[in-house]
């Protein structure tokens, strides 16, 4: 397994294809596992990284508190270790708040940024329901499958889960497979609570395609919208039906709105 130190730890990484680089960014108390459905079909055309964050799956687990600015320090430390001078940056969800810092910390690194079911955080971050927020920030059973599979109502259309069964279970596999300790998922979720970038994204000067599903209940359609009203220059597309997890659910036609934006010149 290729891992290699970036930021004082062993960070777990895989890249396939060739042509430009582009690193995917896990969401929330996620591992490159959840980009199953893009790295093979981005690959026909780009040089895909994906990796595990730090605390996840097999990248080293440290002990101490999160930030979004540590997370995207790694995703800049990962790039230069592995020789990559820039790259296109897709982040969602808690990704997506790691991207929106790269993208930020890192501009002449960056060169395009695609946003997905994400949000620039702070006071004006769009909420979900009370009972979602509180399922979410629970970890009773955090790596047990009964946990895993309430929380996929939550991240997937309920029309997907009733009868996409096969996907359903090779997703409660894969995250089974890829345990996240507590005292990561709740830094992570504190790095999350904490970030407010609201009046910092005017300054990202790189192009973006801001995406979202208009069935997120996990980080409701309005925050991209009032994202992409943020970012100079960004492109906003609504994936009709979309749920949080739209980049699986339909796989297809998020491939080929993030392949286009990246392949055409601008």
């Amino acid at each position: 397994m290729p891992r290699i130190s970036v930021n004082g730890l062993k960070v777990y990484y895989e890249i396939e294809g060739d042509g430009e680089p582009v690193v995917l960014i896990p969401g929330f108390a996620a591992g490159r596992w959840i980009w199953f459905k893009q790295t093979g079909d981005l690959a026909r055309s780009f040089r895909v990284i994906s990796f595990d964050p730090r605390g996840v799956s097999a990248s080293d687990k440290p002990e101490g508190p999160q930030t979004i600015s540590l997370l995207a320090d790694d995703v800049g430390h990962l790039l230069q270790a592995i020789g990559v001078e820039s790259a296109h940056v897709v982040g969602a969800s808690f990704g997506g708040f790691v991207a929106q810092e790269f993208a930020l910390k890192y501009p002449t690194m960056t060169r395009k940024l695609v946003l997905c079911c994400t949000s620039f955080g702070g006071p004006n971050h769009v909420v979900p329901a009370p009972e979602t927020l509180l399922a979410l920030a629970s970890t009773k059973g955090l790596n047990g499958e009964e946990r895993m599979r309430a929380n996929l109502l939550l991240a997937f259309s309920p029309e997907y889960v009733r009868t996409q069964t096969a996907e359903v279970d090779e997703v409660v596999q894969l995250r089974a497979a890829n345990e996240v300790p507590e005292h990561i998922y709740l830094s992570q979720w504190q790095a999350a609570m904490n970030f407010n970038a609201e009046s910092r994204v005017e300054q990202i000067d790189r192009p973006t395609l801001v995406l979202s599903g208009d069935a997120d209940v996990i980080v409701p359609v309005q925050n991209s919208r009032n994202l992409a009203a943020k970012i100079p220059g960004a492109e906003l597309r609504i994936v009709a039906g979309g749920s949080h997890t739209f980049f699986i659910e339909q796989a297809s036609e998020f491939n080929s709105l993030v392949g286009h934006f990246l392949s055409r010149g601008n």
